[in-house]
């Protein structure tokens, strides 16, 4: 059986995270969107992170992380949070594609297929070693020559600066630097989810672009 080796690593330096920031030409309602959801009930944190189609921009649309209150001992995620800011992703921007990861979420992501399209809503299994390789993969290389671009949110910004990598028989994953580690990684693993679900977008055909008429004189 092969071992699994963990390394503490960073997965993306802060200096090419800090090179990819774009505080210009911000996301707008209307923008054609693909969106990655991770999701937890109590432990982990819950997010989900868009990215627009025409330039791979990354924005975060929701984030519900652990308090850790010891006045909480049964603080959950709260469901209802959740499907409104689903809810208002897809009123808000035309969302091409959607990838969710299933465990404590699987019928929830069914119900937003009927609702949304299951055309547009798919199941994304993190604990697939060989396709999260290589949507990480992807995620790292077009980091690392700035192929993507964000608007410079701390939430996300902190999430992607936790992850470390792991080393699997299939290649790299990311990880916390420690199983009780309080650094969450949930945003960039949803991050991951929408990079692969706007490279599907596309790749379907889906992107849009608006071209300006241009009136001779």
């Amino acid at each position: 059986m092969n071992r699994i080796q963990e390394n503490a690593d960073g997965w993306i330096s802060k200096d090419v995270w800090s090179a990819c920031l774009s505080e210009d030409d911000p996301i707008t309602p209307g923008d054609q969107i693909a969106l990655g959801f991770d999701g937890s009930i109590r432990g982990d944190a819950t997010g989900l992170v868009g990215v627009r189609l025409r330039d791979g921009k990354l924005f975060v649309l929701h984030l519900q992380e652990n308090p850790r209150d010891p006045n909480r001992p049964d603080w959950e995620v709260d469901a209802l949070a959740v499907e409104a800011a689903i809810a208002n992703a897809f009123k808000t921007y035309r969302v091409e594609w959607f990838y969710g990861d299933p465990p404590y979420w699987q019928e929830t992501i069914g119900r937003w297929a009927l609702e949304h399209g299951d055309d547009r809503v798919f199941e994304f299994w993190t604990n697939k070693p060989l396709r999260m390789v290589n949507a990480t993969e992807r995620f790292h290389s077009a980091a690392a020559v700035q192929d993507l671009s964000h608007d410079g949110d701390p939430r996300l910004t902190g999430h992607i600066l936790n992850a470390v990598t792991r080393e699997v028989p299939q290649g790299t994953l990311i990880t916390k630097s420690s199983p009780r580690s309080k650094k969450k990684i949930d945003l960039a693993v949803c991050a991951i989810l929408a990079f692969e679900a706007r490279a599907d977008a596309i790749a379907d055909g889906r992107l849009k672009i608006k071209r300006r008429r241009v009136v001779g004189f």
